[in-house]
């Protein structure tokens, strides 16, 4: 245990190990009184538990030794996450889903466990705070492709650097691959009561998801519809990107011949039909295939439509579209696209943003990638893993 002494844990009511845990992270000089209460705040079904960081040698709490605010000292951190890890594997054996919830310190700490082993939790909220770049945790492309993270700052917070939360800002709704809901508040280093309130929602729709869904594996691991099964990289830089809903490509848009000739080449895949997306903005066009037997609802973006991808209007010309993991991954590794921020939550886990194409050799490319898409939906599970 690296020397410290058994973690001191306050509960909001006694722990049920049939339920969801979420684990409640403070802040430096905090401890673990102050935190618990914000349970009362949020959805009730899972159980809460607030951990007490270890004991400074000054005094006072701190989850790691700084080197400056919020830059944790590599060895410090290490120690402290092993330390912690004993904890939740006893608290929560494999199987209970754990989602992490940090303030400030806590929110580094959070982000510390989180990229150390991204499967080992079913997500993360990273309040006020920042990554802790620089400190021996991997921050490598497409670390988080698949585990919802809730992010929130405030726009005057003057206890964390903002590069620091700039980066950890970029970092996540970009390279990471986390499905990241995003806000930003007028304050500062605060929890207010709007950020409470989406955070509440956010925990209560992953835990529904959770216990709704069972993601089948696709067996799908690589490109049936590109060249030797691989996806090359993407050159240059990735555009802009809102951070809000309805998700959107802002710059280095695709031109409109493109866009077409990428409409033409979905809209004439087998059974497709076209007509106005059922989950999109006005002017978006999906794409809809009738459901096979067996194929799994992860597959589409909306079910019951059968719609598996759409297209959005001119002034946008990105795609939205379901991929297998393991394929959703590799399309934001080599920089094609970027995970939403509801995946996970309310939509496919696979569903991701692809960028709208520029050129004839990314038409291709992109064409490819929504032809994967249309053979997940009109494959059966049973038929794609044999």
């Amino acid at each position: 245990m690296n020397g410290f002494p058994e973690p001191a844990v306050a509960w909001q009511r006694p722990d049920d190990p049939g339920q969801p845990l979420v684990v409640l992270l403070h802040g430096r000089g905090a401890d673990e009184t102050g935190i618990i209460s914000l349970a009362a705040q949020l959805p009730a079904g899972p159980s809460y538990a607030a951990v007490r960081a270890p004991i400074t040698e000054g005094g006072g709490y701190a989850w790691f030794a700084n080197r400056g605010i919020g830059r944790p000292v590599a060895e410090s951190l290490q120690q402290t996450t092993t330390w912690f890890r004993t904890w939740i594997d006893e608290a929560a054996p494999p199987g209970r889903p754990v989602i992490l919830a940090g303030f400030s310190g806590g929110a580094a700490f959070a982000g510390a466990l989180l990229l150390s082993d991204p499967q080992r939790f079913a997500g993360a909220a990273i309040l006020y705070g920042t990554l802790p770049f620089d400190a021996g945790v991997p921050v490598s492309t497409a670390r988080l492709a698949g585990v919802p993270v809730f992010l929130a700052q405030g726009e005057s917070d003057q206890v964390i650097p903002r590069e620091l939360l700039d980066r950890t800002w970029t970092y996540l709704l970009n390279e990471s691959g986390a499905p990241t809901y995003a806000r930003r508040d007028p304050g500062g280093h605060s929890l207010t009561p709007q950020t409470v309130n989406e955070l509440g929602g956010w925990i209560a729709e992953r835990l529904q998801f959770l216990a709704l869904r069972n993601p089948q594996p696709s067996g799908m691991e690589a490109w049936p519809s590109l060249p030797d099964g691989i996806l090359p990289a993407r050159g240059g830089t990735r555009p802009s990107v809102s951070w809000s809903i309805p998700q959107e490509q802002k710059s280095d848009i695709s031109p409109r011949e493109m866009q077409e000739q990428l409409f033409e080449h979905i809209a004439a895949l087998s059974g497709v039909s076209t007509r106005q997306s059922a989950i999109s903005v006005p002017g978006a066009r999906g794409f809809f295939v009738e459901r096979a037997a067996g194929a799994p609802l992860d597959a589409f973006l909306v079910p019951r439509a059968g719609e598996f991808a759409h297209l959005h209007p001119r002034h946008d010309g990105s795609l939205h579209l379901a991929l297998p993991p393991a394929l959703a991954r590799d399309v934001i590794t080599k920089g094609w696209g970027v995970a939403h921020p509801l995946a996970g939550l309310r939509l496919t886990p696979g569903m991701v943003m692809i960028y709208g194409p520029r050129n004839t050799n990314e038409l291709k490319t992109v064409a490819g990638i929504a032809q994967a898409s249309h053979s997940y939906a009109r494959t059966p599970t049973e038929k794609r893993s044999g």
